[in-house]
């Protein structure tokens, strides 16, 4: 029974470090993209990682090795951006914190709108480069090369339909993040 629990505790030990490997790895991500504190984006990885069971104030202080005001004060910070919420538990005072589900449904649509006027910026520069100089060259070393324009707008095209249908899903239901 003594090397059962003993192998566990390793077994548990190496998924913590495995799990504050990829909290650092992610909240340096999260950090540069979505412009946020370096402690605040270790705690939305933290609760990323930790899932729908929800992580607690005093684990985010205990393994984040980070004071209990710094970690109230991104906490707040990250509720009012709307990135977390939290609930409770019947008979129990801890706040459990969790992703705002609203929060990845706002990152879609603003990579999709972002891939829209990325898209209609290569249609522009497509038609000018088709319309207003290759028509007017005469020697043929001179004209643009459209396809990659052509290939890019289909590439968009593909990752905004892909990712509308992520979309659809999470609303649907269909993931439980």
């Amino acid at each position: 029974m003594y090397s059962y629990l003993k192998l566990e505790t390793y077994k548990m030990k190496d998924i913590c470090k495995e799990k504050m490997a990829l909290v650092e790895k992610l909240g340096v991500h999260i950090e540069k993209r979505e412009q946020l504190a370096p402690v605040a984006a270790r705690i939305l990885s933290y609760i990323i990682l930790t899932g729908k069971k929800g992580s607690t104030f005093e684990d985010m202080v205990s393994l984040l090795c980070a004071s209990k005001s710094t970690i109230s004060t991104h906490l707040n910070h990250l509720q009012d951006l709307n990135k977390i919420v939290y609930f409770t538990k019947t008979g129990d005072r801890k706040k459990y914190f969790i992703i705002n589900k609203d929060m990845i449904i706002n990152h879609i649509d603003n990579m999709i709108e972002e891939w829209k006027e990325v898209k209609a910026l290569h249609l522009e520069i497509k038609d000018y480069k088709e319309h207003t100089n290759n028509n007017k060259i005469d020697n043929q070393e001179e004209l643009f090369d459209l396809n990659f324009h052509n290939d890019y707008i289909k590439f968009i095209e593909g990752a905004s339909a892909s990712i509308q249908e992520l979309r659809a899903k999470i609303i649907d239901k269909q993931f439980d993040i």
